[in-house]
């Protein structure tokens, strides 16, 4: 239980990262708030054209008797509209970190070199367009398997007393883990930690991994909290990834004396 609290510390141990470092919190920002804003114009349009797609989709409700279609049409417009939320909440960090991967792959390696002992960052030498088409890649298999969990956590739902106490908790840690796979990436990634070896990684450490991801993956669920909350996010998951790798880690005292020195 003790990595529980190593894990969010963690957490916290990045966003202070973030704190010591303005400039590159700043450029932590742009990513999330591109990305904030093309789901907000998602959203909206979606609000603004729900209703004239749902009553496209369903004609045979046209002969009903009233007020049936209305009452059809309007469960299924607010349907429609909360698996668009859904959808935006589940998918926000890998497309973030993938709009975002040049800002990110630079945040973590600042990180590295501040918390190495010799000061060096690892480098993964691939040229950027493939750095993108890997972190795609494993975001898509990522989000698959967070898919597939989703939809066994949405029928254990129905079960009685189970669905609606256990269910949840359940559903957060899940939430959790695959929202760190995707934070550690960034750092794994540039080491040459395919995505097969990084969840192996990460399950031997699980309650670390929930430590840090469940917190966050709840804070999350707010996409404005999230923009603002995913460059130290980031700062911490490299932190994370270092420990999970074994590699040493120089503590706060020292940071702060090489900062002084410099």
């Amino acid at each position: 239980m003790r990595d529980l609290g190593v894990g969010f510390q963690y957490l916290v141990k990045g966003q202070r990262w973030v704190a010591r470092n303005g400039r590159q919190y700043g450029f932590g920002l742009l990513p999330g708030l591109i990305t904030l804003v093309l789901y907000l114009a998602a959203l909206v349009a979606l609000a603004v054209w729900g209703a004239d797609f749902v009553a496209w989709a369903t004609p045979f409700a046209d002969d009903w008797s009233s007020p049936w279609p209305g009452l059809f049409r309007g469960f299924l417009l607010v349907v429609l509209f909360a698996l668009g939320l859904l959808l935006a909440v589940l998918t926000f960090t890998a497309v973030t970190l993938l709009i975002g991967q040049p800002f990110y792959e630079s945040l973590s390696e600042a990180v590295d070199r501040d918390v190495s002992p010799d000061g060096t960052a690892p480098e993964s030498g691939l040229p950027l367009w493939r750095e993108l088409w890997i972190s795609a890649r494993d975001s898509l298999r990522i989000l698959v398997r967070a898919g597939v969990w989703g939809i066994l956590l949405f029928g254990l739902g129905f079960v009685p007393f189970v669905g609606q106490t256990v269910v949840p908790v359940i559903g957060f840690f899940v939430t959790g883990f695959f929202l760190t796979e995707e934070l550690t990436a960034v750092a794994l990634q540039r080491r040459g930690v395919d995505l097969r070896a990084r969840l192996a990684l990460l399950r031997s450490r699980k309650t670390l991994v929930w430590g840090f991801g469940t917190p966050l993956g709840l804070a999350f669920l707010v996409p404005v909290v999230a923009v603002f909350l995913m460059p130290g996010a980031v700062a911490g998951a490299t932190l994370m990834a270092r420990d999970l790798l074994g590699e040493d880690i120089r503590d706060e005292d020292d940071q702060r004396e090489g900062e002084l020195t410099a």
